[in-house]
């Protein structure tokens, strides 16, 4: 699949900016889509929402750029609905007697599928990550979890999961009473040695669970070990004892474990890329080396962080590079930083809007 290389590089533009800082990271859009950010908060204050399925393969950057969207747009006005999130809501409930019952009740008003309502909740019950909840109880449970919000601009993460959802996107808006709202898929592309390279140095608190990653997101705090030669991260949540920071078990092997779930994950995107009568997003978080002068600035490209110890000061120092990878084909990339990617995010939009 090939997806198109979005320019944000603005001629005669010479500000430059620290996306990580939220001040010039709202400058920086202004700057960039401005227009479009105006018009699309002028949509929603005409009383206007859409739906956005959002797919991508896992870590791709879904919930990231959703949630940026929101951020720069208009926070009260966008939803970010994980469906993970919304099964390990149900999950929490069927432990409580009083909401497991609620939720039965809710199931034998508005499920239609081929289980009984017992046979729900002993799925629900014994699921386990490797299976899927039937495509029908995905739906029943959507539209319960919608009904609980005013009416937002939804981005679903989750949804559609396997080939056969994907039919059920093109009737998603009828099926939840949001008869009259735009309804279109927004498609990740994401170079898997990304991936891999955020699960390998993926880097969590023991005691707060905090995340971060030693070669892209470290924490403020370096620790390093002589013997090993090795540097690692120390937890610098203000609520937390500055924790040394660990591997999850398994992370080490990168996208060995899960390399089943990409492949689906890419047929899916496939799938929807041929189906007609939706409109459709292409994004993508990287771009040819050769090519990165022409379409974005120095500071959209992700740093790889790396260390050195000093040896008479005792302590690590930080140093950056751009983070330069190879994409499917083995050509060199840079990896985007997520505003560049998001910018392409809302331009798309207002497009599709006819805004």
């Amino acid at each position: 699949m090939e997806f198109p290389i979005f320019k944000t590089k603005i001629k005669g533009l010479t500000e430059k900016f620290d996306l990580t800082n939220p001040k010039e990271r709202r400058r920086y859009f202004e700057l960039k889509a401005g227009k479009e950010i105006a018009k699309i908060k002028d949509y929603f204050r005409k009383g206007n929402t859409f739906i956005a399925y959002l797919l991508g393969k896992k870590n791709s950057g879904k919930g990231t750029y959703s949630k940026m969207f929101a951020e720069i747009v208009d926070s009260q006005k966008i939803e970010h609905l994980s469906v993970g999130d919304m099964i390990r809501g149900v999950d929490q409930e069927l432990k409580n007697k009083k909401k497991k019952k609620e939720l039965t009740i809710f199931l034998e008003k508005n499920y239609r599928g081929g289980h009984s309502t017992k046979e729900i909740t002993s799925l629900l019950t014994k699921r386990s990550t490797k299976t899927l909840l039937p495509t029908e109880l995905i739906l029943a449970l959507l539209k319960r979890e919608i009904g609980k919000k005013e009416k937002k601009t939804i981005f679903i993460d989750g949804f559609p999961r396997d080939l056969d959802q994907i039919n059920f996107t093109l009737f998603f808006r009828d099926l939840i009473g949001y008869r009259d709202d735009p309804d279109l898929f927004v498609l990740i592309d994401v170079p898997e040695r990304i991936i891999d390279e955020r699960i390998k140095y993926r880097r969590v608190c023991p005691l707060c669970q905090t995340s971060r990653n030693l070669k892209l997101l470290p924490s403020s705090k370096i620790g390093y070990f002589q013997k090993k030669k090795e540097f690692y991260l120390i937890c610098d949540n203000p609520n937390c004892q500055e924790n040394k920071m660990i591997a999850k078990e398994g992370d080490e092997k990168g996208i060995k474990p899960i390399k089943k779930r990409l492949k689906k994950d890419e047929e899916l995107i496939s799938q929807a890329l041929s189906l007609y009568g939706v409109s459709k997003v292409l994004l993508r978080n990287s771009i040819p080396r050769r090519l990165a002068g022409q379409y974005i600035d120095d500071y959209e490209i992700t740093p790889e962080y790396y260390y050195q110890w000093n040896e008479k000061e005792k302590k690590a120092i930080i140093k950056t590079k751009p983070w330069l990878v190879l994409d499917n084909e083995n050509q060199a990339n840079y990896s985007l930083l997520p505003p560049p990617v998001v910018v392409s995010l809302i331009k798309q939009v207002s497009d599709i809007l006819n805004l």
